[in-house]
């Protein structure tokens, strides 16, 4: 069986302590590698090596550090068909989606950084008179990039890119659950020139290798994306060792739909944000809610058209939905399912597990589910669930759906289908959360700023927020 390894000093190697974990392929329940369970140690060596990488990487030219960011990114792209192929047997996820967008976004992520540094302008304040002001950017020495299981490569590189772009090197962990790619991103660095421990790849657990990254006095920024509780113990710990901190964390976001929506493209668009990656996105949208006036129709076409959805095997091209990211997750989903019949709810269609043909019998595979009739504030409406499953509501006017999308802890996105413009602008403004898709789902321009409010996250990703958060502003006053 095959064991993946550490990527430290541009090497690759066999954690310190020797240990090793089970790695599942969730189409089949089976295990198909194993993946380092690294450790202080191994944080450690790769703190040193980023020590000495640093002088290298931060005083290189911002040119010579995008051709190379460059090359990263044509070097995944050029694995296009391997990279897929793993990230969709490490996720479950169909290959169509790995193929047209994990990995795609990847390439686009690491492109995207590699030019934008070249643009990245500092300020000057004119003081009449007086003198001068000028801001210096410097990156911060050497951070720290902890990623989710959900969108691998995809979340992984979004962190890394920036933060090696800004001059910094980089300490990351992908999930424990999903370290494939992470681990294949090795070869492509090493191929594209990045000087050795620029980028350290420590796989792991979070409780040992995680904790370790998070506490280390000189590893000075964290960027986190996972579970708001994790995102909780990773502020506690690092605040009082004045680290900076990006936590993109859950959330439960709601689907808010009018009378006055396209219902073509209403419908097609709500079918893909509630089960996209099998729900696994934190942008889903898992509470939906109906004008009353449509709720029936609503409900009629949209169970159909669920209930038809083919849940396969990643391989099949014809399956909609693959198999959730774990046996322990998909206990998890079910367990939601049967809350939600305890607080009244009513299941439409699926909620049930999906026992494939061999060899795929063992596989975490789940219907998509829809259910109604629950109180907008039960647990079921107020908990990140990050799953295939959804519910519907009917409202009847704007100020009772905003205090029913607005009532969670979360505050992370929303979606708004109307052909009011002036309620459009309405809604946007006074909903409780960082993106707001109107009459759209998932449209992403890596200029903008991404992020959540309220227990959905602290700061921002993307765009010059991105290498803002990977430098420290220095201002420098000069005399007339």
């Amino acid at each position: 069986m095959e064991k993946l390894q550490n990527f430290i000093d541009g090497k690759y190697c066999a954690p310190a302590n020797g240990n090793y974990i089970d790695n599942y392929e969730p189409a089949s329940g089976m295990v198909y590698c194993q993946i380092p369970n690294s450790d202080a140690e191994d944080v450690e060596l790769a703190v040193k090596a980023a020590e000495r990488a640093f002088p290298i990487w931060s005083k290189m030219s911002i040119d010579e550090r995008s051709a190379i960011l460059v090359k990263l990114s044509q070097g995944i792209e050029a694995r296009m068909d391997e990279f897929v192929k793993a990230e969709s047997r490490d996720n479950g996820k169909p290959l169509s989606l790995a193929a047209h967008v994990d990995i795609p976004r990847a390439v686009s992520n690491f492109h995207f950084f590699a030019t934008a540094i070249l643009h990245y302008a500092s300020e000057s304040h004119n003081m009449e008179g007086v003198g001068v002001n000028y801001t210096l950017r410097k990156p911060l020495g050497i951070v720290g990039c902890i990623s989710p299981w959900n969108l691998p490569l995809y979340l992984f590189s979004w962190k890394i890119a920036p933060a090696l772009a800004a001059g910094n090197c980089v300490i990351a962990k992908p999930s424990e659950v999903t370290p494939y790619t992470a681990y294949l991103l090795g070869k492509v660095a090493q191929e594209a020139g990045l000087p050795d421990g620029v980028l350290n790849i420590l796989h792991g657990e979070g409780g040992a290798a995680g904790d370790a990254i998070v506490k280390h006095p000189k590893i000075k920024a964290i960027s986190f994306t996972g579970g708001t509780k994790t995102g909780e113990y990773i502020a506690r710990t690092a605040a009082p060792m004045f680290k900076k901190l990006s936590l993109e964390l859950g959330g439960k976001n709601p689907n808010i739909i009018f009378a006055d929506c396209d219902w073509k493209e209403m419908m097609s668009t709500t079918l893909r944000s509630s089960f996209a990656n099998q729900g696994q996105i934190c942008l889903c949208g898992s509470r939906i809610f109906v004008e009353r006036s449509i709720y029936d129709k609503f409900k009629e076409e949209f169970v159909q058209k669920v209930a038809s959805t083919v849940v396969a095997h990643p391989d099949d091209p014809t399956a909609k939905l693959g198999a959730v990211v774990s046996k322990m997750h998909l206990e998890k989903v079910l367990s939601y399912v049967e809350l939600a019949k305890e607080e009244g709810g009513t299941v439409l269609t699926g909620g049930e597990r999906v026992v494939l043909d061999a060899p795929y019998e063992n596989g975490y595979y789940l219907r998509p589910t829809v259910i109604e009739g629950l109180a907008y504030d039960c647990r079921t409406n107020q908990e990140e669930i990050f799953g295939p499953v959804v519910t519907i509501t009917p409202f009847d006017s704007e100020e009772e759906v905003l205090m029913m999308a607005n009532s969670t802890q979360y505050g992370l996105s929303a979606t708004l289908w109307t052909s009011n413009l002036q309620r459009a602008h309405r809604m946007a403004n006074e909903i409780d959360a960082g993106i707001v898709w109107i009459n759209a789902w998932l449209v992403r321009d890596l200029r903008t700023p991404f992020g959540g409010v309220k227990a959905s996250g602290v700061g921002r990703e993307g765009g010059w927020e991105a290498l803002r958060f990977f430098t420290e502003p220095k201002n420098v006053f000069v005399k007339y």
